[in-house]
């Protein structure tokens, strides 16, 4: 079983910074890709960042430059540090973790594990 637990979060002001971190658990000798989305009040949930199969980390355009995301050397977590922040970043983050397929994690792969949710309110 893959296991995904959220951290962090909270309320700040206009301009302010948070972090939030994820860890995954289960299936430790497998290959996973963690990302970060949000949902807003009435909205679909959206990409936020995460990290390529190269290495290579990617924004939706809307938090480029203003939020930076950090893996741990073993992969199994992913931190998202969040500056500047708008009220428009009001939303529930969520992490989504998933498994490459491989004979052995077979079991765990095709699907998306979702994290319990994290508030993050920008007030003006």
């Amino acid at each position: 079983q893959v296991h995904v637990v959220q951290s962090g979060g909270g309320s700040v002001q206009d301009g302010g910074s948070l972090r939030l971190s994820c860890v995954v658990s289960g299936y430790s000798d497998c290959t996973k890709t963690i990302t970060w989305y949000r949902q807003g009040p009435g909205e679909e949930r959206d990409f936020v960042a995460g990290v390529g199969g190269a290495g290579t980390s990617d924004y939706a355009d809307s938090v480029k430059g203003r939020f930076a995301i950090s893996q741990d050397n073993d992969k199994n977590s992913l931190s998202l540090q969040m500056n500047s922040l708008k009220p428009e970043d009001t939303a529930m983050y969520y992490c989504a973790a998933a498994v490459q397929y491989s004979p052995l994690c077979r079991e765990a792969a095709g699907r998306v594990y979702w994290g319990q949710g994290t508030q993050v309110t920008v007030s003006p």
